[in-house]
């Protein structure tokens, strides 16, 4: 188990990586997460389970720190030590009617099982996917494969629209107004497209990813304050519905650490260059 079977980089900094796991294959559905960790010495990190097939697991991951770049360097036939999921709450996927997807960079990899499963529900779907530029943008062809109508934002303008995604989702908002919205993406992004769901009167649904230990709620590092009560997203959700997030409280949270993982960053490479 947890034997890795492929690797591959599909973006800038940005890697996929199949793996061996029955149980987690067998028992997974669109929402979902897992926390793995790469070995002994390694910090848990939690990862959405984008599909499973035969016995096999997939996840996108994008180096951003120290724990992602280790992971981003392993290669097949390497073995994850730990492995635990599924975890968090299935999305609710239901025959809504017309539904926007939106996901923004890495965001993409957790809402392709969402898009999937809802259009294998009889919805109609527009995505919308976002990117700093053609080079980050992942997943495009299977977005394509599912969706009704494509939409892409680039912040360079080096595919699609120059702009965000919040532009294109103002436009079709005006438009005609969806039934539903599902985000995930940048904290910020998902905040921004919030506002605009409010706006114009259309739940939306996003994806937390907050700092996270266990998983299981115990640890309680993934608080989140939502309608002025305090959840986990790891048991809670990880999805909620955007207007009843408390989105300053959360991105002010996810800051508190920036120091520390960057110093962590420093030493893993410093160390690297040592070895060299």
């Amino acid at each position: 188990m947890n034997d890795i079977i492929k690797t591959n980089l599909i973006g800038t900094e940005t890697y996929e990586i199949i793996f061996n796991n029955k149980e987690i294959c067998e028992n997974s559905k669109p929402g979902q997460f897992l926390i793995l960790q790469k070995d002994e010495y390694s910090e848990r990190i939690p990862l959405t389970i984008v599909s499973c097939e035969e016995g096999t697991v997939r996840i996108i991951i994008k180096v951003v720190g120290r724990s992602s770049l280790e992971i981003s360097k392993m290669k097949v036939g390497d073995s994850f030590k730990d492995v635990v999921g599924p975890l968090g709450n299935p999305s609710e996927i239901e025959k809504y009617g017309n539904i926007i997807c939106i996901g923004g960079g890495v965001g993409a990899a957790p809402l392709l099982p969402v898009a999937k499963g809802l259009k294998d529900s009889g919805n109609n779907i527009i995505s919308i996917l976002g990117a700093a530029d053609k080079n980050s943008l992942i997943l495009e062809d299977e977005f394509k494969n599912i969706s009704d109508d494509l939409y892409i934002a680039t912040n360079d303008g080096s595919k699609g629209i120059k702009g965000f995604v919040t532009d294109i989702l103002k436009k079709l908002l005006e438009e005609n107004k969806p039934d539903v919205i599902w985000a995930i993406g940048p904290m910020i992004m998902m905040k921004e497209v919030t506002k605009l769901a409010v706006k114009y009167d259309v739940p939306c649904w996003v994806s937390l990813n907050p700092i996270m230990v266990d998983g299981t709620g115990m640890c309680g590092a993934c608080r989140v304050q939502i309608k002025n009560q305090i959840k986990f997203a790891c048991v809670d959700g990880p999805e909620f519905n955007g207007a009843d997030v408390n989105w300053d409280e959360l991105i002010s949270r996810l800051s508190q650490y920036k120091d520390q993982e960057k110093k962590a960053s420093e030493f893993k490479c410093r160390c690297e260059n040592h070895a060299e």
